[in-house]
């Protein structure tokens, strides 16, 4: 049974540049402009009639926009939620200008050992994100630690909570790796490492989508009864000022934004890519989480039902529950 209809999720690609070569991405391969501030604020209006209520200001490495601050701004203005992941290179650089104006700030980092962290993102940025963490404390923000876990690096999540999060009262976010189009992301993830995630999803300040490791389990998202509502649950945005369908990753399609995005997306050119969410044949075993987590919002069903508990949970933590209502 779907709940809700239109959209909640705006994932907007400021940029696809980055400062950062991670191996399991090749987003940072791409030429790429910078949205402009006129385009987003037009669009924002737009996002707001069709219901959205999260913009992700996203990459690339979104820190690299030189107007973020302003971007960010505008959105809290409108009354959205915003959320922005970063490597911790340039947060340092950006922090007095951005206090208050994330609401979730995520800073990614995949192992406590500064070498194999350097290693898994292909530049020197482990100590930035110890700064990192130290100025937003000083600044009264409340970030969170991105890890994105792999097949080799599970165990390490230990080390990361008793000496990373647990002393700097972080919370931490637990993101299962996903293969996607030609990026292949090293063994798939077994059952012995999806239950050591279920377990730490049940620890204080640890967020997990139990709904992540049941679609695992599952096989992943099915053409024949798709889980996947990325298109009718999220609207993806390029730095090029284009709706992108049904989904970035498969960007089967995009359209130019011409100061009509509420009725572009309306338009039954679009809808009709809508109606194809999680039933292309590239949809098959499709597990990125990005898109899921907005799907299983929006839609009864047992992954509902599983993402629930954890969702609550950490919207509890970060207060921006109210805002979802």
């Amino acid at each position: 049974m779907r709940l809700v209809s239109h959209p909640v999720l705006c994932n907007y690609y400021v940029t696809y540049r980055c400062n950062a070569k991670c191996g399991f991405c090749d987003i940072w391969e791409k030429p790429s402009p910078y949205i402009t501030l006129d385009n987003f604020e037009e669009n924002l209006t737009h996002l707001k009639k069709l219901g959205v209520k999260v913009i992700d200001l996203t990459g690339g490495e979104p820190l690299l926009h030189r107007e973020i601050d302003q971007l960010l701004k505008l959105a809290k203005e409108k009354g959205f939620i915003t959320t922005l992941t970063t490597n911790g290179l340039l947060y340092p650089k950006w922090a007095a200008r951005l206090k208050g104006l994330v609401d979730m700030l995520h800073f990614s980092l995949d192992s406590p050992h500064k070498e194999e962290h350097n290693n898994s993102r292909g530049v020197d940025c482990f100590e930035h994100v110890m700064e990192s963490i130290r100025i937003a404390k000083d600044l009264g923000e409340r970030p969170d630690i991105l890890f994105t876990v792999f097949e080799e690096n599970v165990d390490q999540i230990e080390t990361v909570y008793k000496n990373i999060c647990e002393p700097n009262n972080l919370v931490l976010i637990l993101n299962p790796v996903f293969d996607y189009n030609d990026v292949e992301t090293g063994q798939s993830l077994s059952e012995g490492t999806l239950e050591k995630l279920s377990n730490w999803g049940k620890k204080k300040n640890v967020y997990l989508n139990e709904a992540f490791i049941t679609l695992r389990k599952d096989g992943g998202n099915h053409v024949t009864n798709p889980i996947c509502k990325a298109a009718s649950s999220t609207i993806v945005i390029s730095p090029e000022n284009e709706l992108v369908l049904p989904c970035y990753h498969l960007g089967l399609k995009a359209f130019k934004i011409e100061n009509n995005l509420a009725e572009l997306y309306s338009s039954e050119e679009v809808q009709k890519l809508v109606a194809l969410e999680g039933k292309l044949p590239e949809c098959e075993g499709c597990t990125i989480n990005c898109y899921m987590q907005p799907s299983f919002a929006v839609e009864m069903n047992k992954y509902f039902w599983k993402a629930l508990p954890s969702t609550i949970k950490y919207n509890r933590l970060k207060g921006t529950w109210r805002a979802l209502i």
